[in-house]
């Protein structure tokens, strides 16, 4: 059995990008001064004015990105919502379309704009707000990752590191994506979220990330998620029989089946499901404040071992349904966002727009 990590390519550099090293060149780096002098922790940081994008790498290909690191305070006086109002976009081989494109929360499995531990094989977000992304991104001519603040102010002490890999063979790889959509309590009963669609060409699922807010009463997880590959038209090849299913989990996420006293619901996190992120309360401290709140729900699928392969097209939905003790199923028209992760052959397609700042925030 080969041992990955103790194997070397031939002609493969490590590199790595921060603000002690903008640009990833070699013997450049912690060359900054600080009061304890040249070299001594000069330039931990940076800070991005508003409306301002920060380039945080530009790396040219062949590589892959191994590691992204960041974090920052998401506490500031101009609004709470920062993680929701800081866009994350990838771009590869040069194109000037995004192939990735996310609120940095929500890229990191931390929707709503709060923070939430995580620990799966590709996203880890550690105490506290440590968000680390393990998904190999490979180019082949050059990779550019940005961060826009559309926050209300200035982001000071944004802190990160991109470690990658230069030289290596990827003429066969795939490009990484990634994308958000959201459906604020707005689509008609029966009508599913839309979490991924308009992709064509080869490719492999990677993962879902959902935040969905209850905006009903009862259970709000009945809904399958649905992915319809290549020519599948009314109905799709893949279902799951359930969101808490879906996610890893059974009967509601609850402790234990029972009605009196009230069951506990219990967060958790695997490798390559988890339920990290069930809060009642809006903890943001968004004015005006409201102790009680819709009950927010955050959720992540990984498709590693398990992979969702199509050769032509992709379209990934989740149903809006609901259940209670006397009545069965019903529809529902919840607050959901999602993140889909995936594989393709291609790059340069068309990406629906993102919502305005204010548009994303928790409501």
């Amino acid at each position: 059995m080969t041992i990955q990590w103790a194997t070397m390519p031939q002609g493969v550099s490590s590199r790595s990008i921060n603000a002690e090293n903008f640009t990833g060149t070699p013997g450049q780096g912690a060359k900054a001064s600080s009061n304890l002098g040249p070299g001594r922790k000069g330039s931990a940081w940076i800070n991005i004015p508003p409306g301002e994008t920060a380039t945080l790498a530009e790396i040219e290909g062949p590589g892959v990105i191994r590691h992204i690191w960041l974090t920052v305070d998401h506490r500031t006086d101009a609004g709470p919502f920062v993680l929701r109002d800081l866009v994350l976009r990838m771009y590869w081989d040069n194109s000037e379309i995004p192939s990735v494109e996310v609120p940095l929360g929500d890229f990191f499995c931390n929707g709503f704009a709060q923070r939430a531990l995580v620990t799966s094989e590709p996203i880890v977000v550690a105490p506290t707000g440590g968000m680390n992304c393990f998904i190999p991104m490979p180019f082949r001519q050059g990779a550019r990752i940005t961060i826009e603040n559309q926050h209300g102010g200035e982001l000071t002490h944004f802190f990160y590191q991109i470690d990658y890999t230069i030289g290596d063979d990827v003429a066969d790889a795939m490009y990484f994506h990634a994308q958000w959509r959201r459906s604020n309590g707005n689509l008609p009963h029966g009508e599913d979220h839309v979490i991924l669609d308009g992709v064509q060409g080869r490719g492999s699922y990677l993962g879902t990330y959902v935040a969905l807010a209850s905006l009903q009463r009862y259970w709000w997880g009945e809904g399958e998620v649905k992915f319809y590959v290549d020519g599948d038209t009314d109905y799709p090849t893949l279902c799951s029989t359930g969101l808490e299913d879906y996610a890893g989990g059974a009967w509601a996420f609850q402790d234990e089946l029972r009605t009196d006293p009230d069951p506990e619901v219990l967060t958790f996190n695997a490798p390559y499901f988890g339920y990290p992120f069930h809060e009642t309360v809006d903890r943001t401290k968004a004015a005006p404040f409201h102790p009680g709140m819709p009950p927010m729900h955050g959720l992540y699928r990984w498709h590693i071992p398990d992979p969702i392969y199509f050769q032509e097209r992709l379209r990934v939905t989740v149903q809006q349904i609901g259940t209670w003790d006397h009545g069965g199923l019903f529809e529902r028209s919840d607050d959901i966002s999602t993140t889909a992760y995936w594989y393709q052959d291609g790059i340069n397609q068309e990406i629906p727009q993102l919502p305005a700042a204010q548009q994303r925030w928790p409501r």
